[in-house]
């Protein structure tokens, strides 16, 4: 099992940026699929972008896209989230998620059973 702790997050302006990162500790940090998930006020969470580990490619919700971008360096053990022109509608609090999905589950918090504690990401209009 790996265990997930999120940094990074703050209050920003719209239009501005911020980089999460998700570091991982415990073992086979690259066999895992790494994913990143938000929750707003009031809301469900929604999945925000995932990095599949069968394909080594990046997925993201339409929302995020083009404006969002997941990575992940293995020998850090690490997954960021690197987020430009935010927008007041980012405002969520972030998790980092690890599992083993198959793809078309890729996009659903049940797929995933490690998640870090979250980091409050507040964009401000």
């Amino acid at each position: 099992q790996v265990q997930l702790v999120e940094t990074g997050g703050g209050l920003v302006q719209a239009g501005d940026s911020l980089t999460l990162s998700c570091a991982a500790t415990g073992q086979s940090f690259s066999s895992y699929t790494l994913a990143w998930f938000r929750q707003a006020p009031g809301k469900d969470r929604e999945f925000v972008a995932a990095f599949f580990r069968n394909n080594n490619r990046a997925y993201y919700a339409d929302s995020v896209k083009g404006r969002f971008t997941i990575s992940r360096d293995n020998a850090k053990n690490t997954v960021y989230l690197q987020m430009t022109n935010l927008q007041p509608e980012d405002t969520a609090v972030y998790y980092c998620a690890s599992g083993r999905p198959i793809l078309s589950s890729l996009r659903y918090e049940t797929s995933y059973y490690s998640w870090g504690q979250g980091t409050q990401v507040t964009v401000s209009s």
